[in-house]
């Protein structure tokens, strides 16, 4: 299997920009994509972004499309959501997940990390 470690949430003002890492390890020879959902309370799992591991092709939401940037290190097993221009809005926990597709369905997805809080303060 794999597993998912997640890092890199907090608090931050409106406008104001954070960085999230997810460091994959274990089976990793089987990922096709990995990306990142978010969930806040009362909310239904939500698709943020992905990228499809083989060629880096990349795919947002309507919602965080011009503020965040999804990228990937290879070397490293890593992928990383560059969140810019932070709305309160944003406010979840953030998920990485990795598939054996691609896919931007919450329940289709294959392995989860444990979640890191994003509070966005206005």
């Amino acid at each position: 299997q794999v597993q998912l470690v997640e890092s890199g949430g907090g608090l931050v003002q409106a406008g104001g920009s954070l960085r999230l890492s997810c460091a994959a390890s274990g089976r990793t020879y089987n990922m096709y994509q990995m990306g990142w959902f978010r969930q806040a309370p009362g909310q239904e799992r939500e698709f943020v972004a992905a990228i499809r591991w083989g060629t880096a092709d990349r795919y947002y939401a309507d919602s965080v499309k011009g503020r965040f940037t999804i990228s990937r290190d290879i070397t490293k097993n890593t992928v990383y959501l560059q969140m810019n221009s932070l709305k309160p809005e944003d406010t979840a926990v953030y998920y990485c997940a990795a598939a054996s597709r691609l896919i931007t369905i919450a329940a289709m997805q294959d392995y989860w990390g444990q979640g890191t809080q994003v509070t966005v303060s206005s």
